[in-house]
């Protein structure tokens, strides 16, 4: 059961800063696992907007039977991405993370039918390749979490034909990140492995919470077709 959420802005702040303060893959993983409780109402309270964005993207785009599609949710917390994605008609979810208690969150929501304990780039991707409709990574793909080269991984676990969903932010302390990622993107454009669908830039991705920023940064949603 999640706690009850009556932390402010302020408070939501000094969560995020400590947690770019996490440098080694332990103490990251322990920084989630602090967080798992609090997760969803503390990103409520940063007004988050990633999750629907990826889901509403897929959503407009997916041709199949949604009650049929094998859903792959990469770095799926505490299963945000499903529950929209269940609204639209999805059913068949697999859900993979590096956190224990962010999973135990996912597996109380009812909506997975496995879930894989796995820290990706530094172990391989736990599931069947080239076996799902739809592969999503939101909020994984930035600074300090996971490094660019996994989303070789993503594309390798679709179907082919299979759409590949991926969040970044915009903000200026993610702007090297994103630079690689776009690189390695069309890096994979030219060697045939993926053709793209859909970017969309949105001004309003999450509450700023930099002292260097202010209102709101923007981010990117990625929509590629597997080949």
């Amino acid at each position: 059961m999640s706690a009850v959420n009556s932390r402010t802005f302020e408070d939501v702040k000094a969560v995020i800063v400590s947690c770019h303060q996490s440098c080694t893959p332990s103490e990251k993983i322990s920084f989630y696992n602090n967080w798992a409780n609090f997760y969803e109402q503390d990103v409520a309270v940063l007004d988050y907007r990633a999750p629907s964005l990826a889901a509403n993207a897929v959503a407009a785009h997916f041709c199949g039977e949604r009650q049929d599609a094998l859903v792959l949710d990469v770095a799926c917390g505490t299963g945000m991405v499903a529950k929209l994605m269940t609204k639209d008609g999805f059913q068949h979810f697999v859900g993979v993370d590096a956190s224990e208690a962010m999973l135990q969150q996912a597996s109380e929501s009812g909506l997975y039918q496995d879930l894989k304990l796995a820290l990706l780039g530094e172990e391989p991707l736990p599931v069947q390749l080239g076996h799902f409709d739809i592969v999503l990574v939101v909020g994984g793909l930035s600074m300090g979490h996971l490094e660019v080269k996994v989303i070789r991984e993503l594309c390798q676990a679709a179907r082919q034909g299979g759409l590949i969903c991926m969040t970044t932010r915009s903000n200026p302390g993610n702007l090297s990140y994103k630079a690689a990622l776009e690189d390695e993107i069309k890096q994979m454009e030219e060697e045939g492995l993926w053709c793209g669908v859909d970017v969309t830039e949105e001004k309003e991705w999450e509450r700023a919470v930099n002292e260097h920023e202010e209102g709101y940064v923007s981010g990117c949603v990625y929509l590629f077709k597997k080949l």
